[in-house]
């Protein structure tokens, strides 16, 4: 049986986007509208299973005020997948996204994406259409996901974090068969000088 895999997915976004309640209710099926601002960040590890391979996630929640923007290498260093959310009734917070994402590439180095538009619940006061968000998608990188959510409602929380996780895990283990390569082409140029060699 394969070893359990590691995945550390970071959720980034302005504060107030719905970050944590996101991560509470996708861990631990729970809402809660008092949730108080993150302050640096913090996590929580869910062991799910994904296409027959045992996985624990370990999700990062940050804190979306400016003056942790720069949370350093540290934060970021090991990351094998980010999920950039927005809320759809804050325009602001969607105008944010490319900076988030730029500042990931940065410190991670290019990762897979998926993107949230958070709080559909509040369709009323919406700001931010389901069209423009995929348009940004399909403008930053063909291969970012846009679901919409509800953390209040449970609505597409799941299927957001399955859909990064699948990605990350596919990611890895094509990352893993590709160290494992050089070692059988390092020792193939030895053999052939040795055979070189021998009929001198």
């Amino acid at each position: 049986m394969s070893k359990k895999q590691l995945l550390k997915i970071i959720i980034l976004g302005d504060s107030g986007v719905g970050k944590t309640s996101l991560m509470h209710q996708y861990v631990s099926k729970k809402f809660d509208n008092r949730y108080k601002a993150t302050i640096g960040a913090d996590f929580l590890t869910k062991d799910v299973e994904i296409d027959g391979q045992s996985v624990a996630l370990q999700i990062w929640d940050t804190a979306g005020q400016e003056r942790f923007q720069a949370l350093g290498s540290a934060f970021y260093r090991g990351a094998d997948a980010c999920i950039l959310v927005f809320d759809v009734t804050q325009q602001e917070s969607f105008a944010h996204l490319t900076s988030w994402m730029q500042e990931f590439n940065i410190q991670a180095g290019k990762r897979d994406c998926v993107l949230i538009g958070n709080k559909t619940d509040l369709e009323d006061k919406r700001q931010v259409s389901s069209k423009v968000a995929q348009q940004w998608c399909q403008k930053n990188d063909d291969g970012i996901k846009y679901f919409e959510t509800s953390a209040k409602e449970n609505s597409g929380v799941e299927e957001a974090f399955i859909c990064v996780a699948q990605a990350a895990l596919k990611k890895k283990a094509a990352a893993e068969d590709n160290v494992a390569l050089p070692a059988v082409n390092l020792n193939q140029p030895k053999q052939q000088k040795k055979d070189d060699g021998c009929p001198c």
